[in-house]
């Protein structure tokens, strides 16, 4: 048996080896990331304080910004920290517990995009039904089983990557650590395990991939019979941007974990992971919510009703300065 030595920690490359650089890209991202965090949590408050948003839809967009939140969360600071301090280096366990969490929030995420086509092919094929279908219970119940599904996928797929041996190079060719590129590092005769968890994470996206292009069929059937350009026009509206958002997190998705390892990584498989990263949490709000009449409505009534908070606290404050001046003024005059 030749001698290997065991790996303990991983050296992440990054998008640039020129300190300049590196530092100019931990500031971009920052911007980024707090743009991605600030919309999503935008849209988080709007659609849990406003009382006529609280539909289905809008229940699992929640979700969706929910997800959103974490998964760029997870591997966007470490990247910013790494750049502004030129330190790479990430421990094996921080390195499972980054591919855990990256894992079971893409899962998750790509199971509750499925669920709200499911939820938009009800409200456009059987409306009548609508209610009864998606009321407030099942839709619970789906996104409960689209977590736990998630967290359990991710367990899976963490524990069969972590079952290989590390040995020689411990440089990971990305800015966060994935499965492909530790692929290229183990020292493992014997990929069953791995394998079989691509396999499962395989099945799963071509399942929720099928449910969705299922969906998209009846409704585009049902929204071409409508007699209506305006009908039309309005259901296209509201399936569009789901579909926009889904398509480019399971594009990017298949090219990041699907694509063959290769010995020479380029710099297109480390953009592509970034669009994957970060691309969704920040357009997201954009294509879905922002854009969205019900959501601008909501966002002008809580700008609204926070500029007669602050109209009516100044009142309140100037009120109690006058009292405060009187009873000066009348001790003063009793003096």
């Amino acid at each position: 048996m030749p001698n290997v030595t065991r790996i303990a920690g991983f050296i992440l490359m990054g998008l640039s080896d020129i300190h300049e650089l590196q530092t100019v890209c931990g500031v971009f991202f920052l911007v980024i990331y707090l743009a991605a965090i600030m919309s999503n949590f935008l849209i988080i408050t709007l659609i849990t304080l406003d009382l006529k948003l609280q539909t289905p839809m809008y229940f699992f967009l929640k979700n969706l910004s929910l997800f959103d939140v974490f998964l760029v969360s997870i591997p966007i600071p470490n990247f910013i920290v790494n750049s502004l301090t030129h330190k790479n280096y990430i421990t094996v366990l921080g390195c499972a517990f980054q591919i855990h969490l990256m894992t079971s929030f893409s899962a998750g995420e790509i199971f509750v995009l499925t669920t709200m086509s499911y939820d938009r092919y009800v409200a456009i094929c059987c409306p009548l039904h609508y209610e009864a279908i998606m009321s407030f219970g099942n839709c619970v119940k789906m996104v409960s089983i689209s977590w736990t599904s998630g967290v359990l996928f991710g367990t899976v797929y963490t524990t069969g990557t972590f079952s290989m041996p590390f040995c020689g190079s411990n440089v990971i060719p990305q800015f966060f650590c994935d499965v492909p590129s530790l692929l290229r590092i183990s020292c493992s005769e014997t990929l069953g395990i791995i394998y079989t968890s691509l396999g499962i994470g395989l099945c799963l996206c071509m399942s929720c991939f099928i449910c969705v292009v299922i969906s998209y069929f009846y409704i585009f059937s049902t929204v071409l019979n409508i007699p209506t350009t305006k009908g039309q026009s309005k259901a296209f509206a509201t399936c569009v941007p789901h579909l926009t958002v889904f398509t480019v997190f399971i594009a990017t998705a298949c090219f990041v974990y699907l694509k063959p390892p290769s010995d020479v990584p380029s710099i297109t498989d480390r953009m592509f992971s970034v669009i994957y990263t970060v691309l969704p949490s920040a357009l997201n709000p954009v294509i879905y919510s922002l854009r969205n009449t019900d959501v601008k409505c909501a966002l002008g009534r809580l700008q609204q009703n926070l500029c007669q908070r602050s109209l009516l606290h100044l009142t309140f404050q100037n009120i109690s300065q006058w009292c405060s001046a009187l009873r000066f003024t009348t001790k003063f005059c009793n003096f």
